[in-house]
């Protein structure tokens, strides 16, 4: 690949940008920063979706079958990781002498142009702490571009293109990608075993925490959950401000106190700063975990001079971002909800986040995902269920995987089934939606959790 040729300076000398797997959820708003800073944007992706057609809508050309001829006046190709080096427009681009650049390192690039580029990275809860981070500083009328990974109705998507005074991106760890980066601010929400896929270790993933924090300026800012022992670690590593928060370490410069939850499991709290009562907040997503992710929030936009009374009634409106314990309907007085949460720590957090709720029983249809994952956390994952009265699991979503761990689905279930004889597997969506309908009764909450396509199950037990 060509990409060490590239440097920062050379976007000025591009016209037409092509980029191959246009539609993932990062890819899709570089392209439309791209576009509106004047750049000719071309893409190609295998499936059409929502979020092709909206940048199709938005006079970007997309298309779902190679067409090599695009590539004749690309000045620049960046594509996804997912792209397989022999795919044919990357193959072209070489062909040409196009300079090639995968999607982290061009993000990387763009974090330079920004006066301010905010990263919220941690095992869990990045997505929804970028929501609210974005939202706060929309309703302060900063214009802050925004990308976001999934689609946030406040926005009618999972990007917005502001001005180049902010850049409020989600930082994954996975591949070590957010070391490209050039962050101004970062949160870190905590640090937890995940992607021992790539890491092997979890002191393999502490230290890329540690590199990464090692990105800011000495002028920068570093927001971290104090309740973590690990990123409290953190702080030995950064030239930055440090500012904490936390609900149990209460020597934290931000910490909750008189937490309370309404049937709907939503949270009400005062915040103190700094030992100083700082004002009473309200959400509009369940559970502590989201108590949490409000602190780090609060904490990063008071940071940035963002009023108290802005910061609250932005909260306030925030109901939460797709596959975030979304409320997707009722079946005969059963709710149906849906939730990304794919790592035994969410599932945890999901259920307690639910038993806040107001309900009879709890029914979770699990769809594990990685075989890696499923194999190494087993024994996590099994007890992390138990929190539900009713378990199904489903196939394995392989991802980028082949099983090589010689695991399955219903491997999970007998070790569910060892502690508490609660658990069944069922392969078919559409069998897992008949069974429901079956058995659940009203007063239920059925969720649907994982990060594969289980998303598309929650339909079909609402339609039956």
């Amino acid at each position: 690949m060509q990409n060490s040729i590239f440097k920062l300076n050379d976007i000025k000398n591009c016209k037409h940008i092509h980029m191959v797997g246009i539609g993932g959820i990062s890819m899709s708003g570089i392209a439309e920063i791209l576009h509106n800073w004047g750049f000719t944007v071309t893409g190609y992706d295998a499936v059409s979706s929502d979020v092709t057609e909206k940048l199709i809508s938005s006079g970007i050309n997309v298309v779902t079958e190679h067409n090599l001829g695009i590539l004749n006046s690309a000045d620049l190709v960046v594509y996804t990781a997912a792209i397989q080096q022999d795919d044919p427009e990357l193959v072209e681009a070489r062909n040409l002498n196009i300079p090639c650049v995968e999607r982290a390192e061009f993000l990387g690039y763009l974090t330079k142009i920004y006066k301010n580029t905010v990263c919220i990275s941690g095992t869990h809860g990045k997505t929804t702490t970028t929501s609210m981070v974005s939202l706060c500083f929309l309703e302060a009328n900063l214009n802050p571009t925004i990308q976001v990974g999934a689609i946030l109705k406040d926005i009618n998507g999972n990007y917005h293109v502001g001005g180049q005074s902010y850049f409020i991106i989600e930082a994954c760890e996975y591949v070590e990608s957010f070391l490209k980066f050039s962050p101004k601010a970062e949160i870190v929400l905590n640090i937890d075993n995940d992607h021992l896929d790539y890491f092997k270790t979890f002191e393999n993933i502490k230290n890329a925490f540690i590199k990464y924090v090692k990105l800011l300026p000495d002028d920068g800012i570093l927001v971290l959950n104090g309740d973590d022992v690990n990123c409290l670690d953190l702080i030995a590593h950064s030239k930055g401000k440090n500012i904490t928060y936390g609900i149990t370490n209460k020597k934290t410069d931000f910490f909750a106190t008189n937490i309370g939850f309404d049937n709907d499991g939503f949270a009400s709290f005062d915040v103190y700063a700094r030992d100083k009562f700082y004002e009473k907040i309200s959400l509009h997503v369940p559970g502590m975990h989201n108590v949490l992710n409000a602190l780090a929030c609060i904490a990063l936009c008071n940071e940035y001079g963002i009023s108290k009374e802005t910061i609250k009634k932005a909260l306030y409106k925030f109901t939460g971002a797709h596959r975030r314990f979304e409320f997707l309907g009722k079946f005969n007085n059963v709710s149906v909800y849906d939730d990304y949460g794919h790592h035994p720590a969410e599932i945890v957090a999901t259920a307690k986040a639910l038993m806040n709720k107001k309900y009879h029983e709890s029914w979770v249809v699990f769809q594990p995902h990685t075989y890696s994952r499923t194999k190494l956390l087993l024994d996590d994952f099994a007890r992390a269920l138990l929190n539900f009265d009713h378990v199904i699991v489903t196939d394995i979503y392989a991802a980028r995987e082949k099983n090589i761990y010689n695991i399955s689905s219903k491997d999970l279930v007998e070790k569910i089934n060892s502690f508490a004889n609660k658990a069944i597997y069922i392969k078919d969506f559409s069998d897992i939606a008949t069974y429901i309908n079956s058995n659940a009764h009203s007063e239920d909450i059925v969720l649907t959790l994982g990060a594969g396509n289980i998303e598309h199950l929650g339909k079909l037990i609402l339609n039956q």
